[in-house]
C-alpha cells in the first residue's frame, strides 16, 4: 500500500472550505441527490453508474472501495500521482472528472425519467485521509452503510457495494488485491467486516 500522507484532516464534518483533491492522495468521496431525491431510480440505475464512474474516474484515481445507495453513495479513492508527461494529453483538475461523471448521469437520468434541473448536490463531499486506522474504518463504514441506513438487516445482502467483489473471484477494476493486502488478508477482510457493528459513532455524511 501507498503511504497515507500526513495532511490536515478534519473527520466531525467537511471543512468550511473544501479541499482540494490532491494528487497521491486518499479521499473520502460521497454525495447525494438534491433535497435528498434519490439518485437511483430504478435497479439498471446502479450499473450504469458505474459504467460511467470507471470511464471517468479511473484515468485519475483507484477505487478501493464503494456503495450506492437510494440517494447518495460513498466511495474511498485513491488520485493518482500527477502524469508529467508533457507529450501526452493534459490533465484536467480531478475533481473535473467528478462533475463529468456527474453531469453524465444526470443528462441520462433526466432523459430516461422525463426529470430536469440538478440531480446532485454541489459541490459534492471530499474528506482527505491521512491515517491508514480511518482508511480502514471507512471501508468497513462503506460496506457496512446500507446496513446502517436499514435498507438490508446484513450489509452482505446489498448487491451495490464493492464488498462482494473484493473477496469474491471475478474480475474488477477495484484495487482488490491491495485492499486485502491493507487487511492481511481475504479472510481478515471478511472477518473484520463480521467483527466490527456498524459504525454509528462514525461521521453520517450522508
Amino acid at each position: 500500500m501507498r503511504p497515507v500522507r500526513s495532511e490536515p484532516l478534519i473527520i466531525r464534518g467537511m471543512p468550511t472550505k473544501i479541499p482540494l483533491l490532491v494528487h497521491g492522495n486518499f479521499f473520502h468521496i460521497f454525495n447525494r441527490g438534491n433535497n435528498r431525491e434519490n439518485i437511483f431510480v430504478q435497479e439498471r440505475n446502479y450499473s450504469y453508474f458505474m459504467e460511467l464512474w470507471w470511464k471517468h474516474i479511473s484515468p485519475i484515481a483507484e477505487t478501493w472501495a464503494f456503495c450506492l445507495l437510494r440517494n447518495h453513495f460513498h466511495a474511498a479513492v485513491y488520485v493518482k500521482e500527477q502524469v508529467t508527461d508533457l507529450t501526452g494529453p493534459k490533465l484536467k483538475d480531478p475533481s473535473k472528472y467528478f462533475s463529468n461523471l456527474f453531469n453524465a448521469y444526470t443528462r441520462s437520468l433526466n432523459i430516461a425519467i422525463q426529470r430536469t434541473g440538478a440531480l446532485f448536490e454541489r459541490p459534492f463531499k471530499r474528506i482527505p485521509i491521512d491515517k491508514e486506522a480511518y482508511l480502514m474504518r471507512l471501508i468497513i463504514y462503506i460496506h457496512q452503510n446500507p446496513q446502517k441506513h436499514s435498507f438490508v438487516t446484513d450489509f452482505r445482502d446489498w448487491n451495490f457495494s464493492s464488498y462482494h467483489s473484493i473477496i469474491g473471484n471475478a474480475p474488477t477494476r477495484l484495487q482488490k488485491d491491495k485492499v486485502l493486502q491493507f487487511f492481511g488478508s481475504r479472510e481478515d477482510f471478511i472477518r473484520i467486516h463480521q467483527e466490527i457493528q456498524p459504525l454509528a459513532d462514525f461521521e453520517d455524511e450522508d
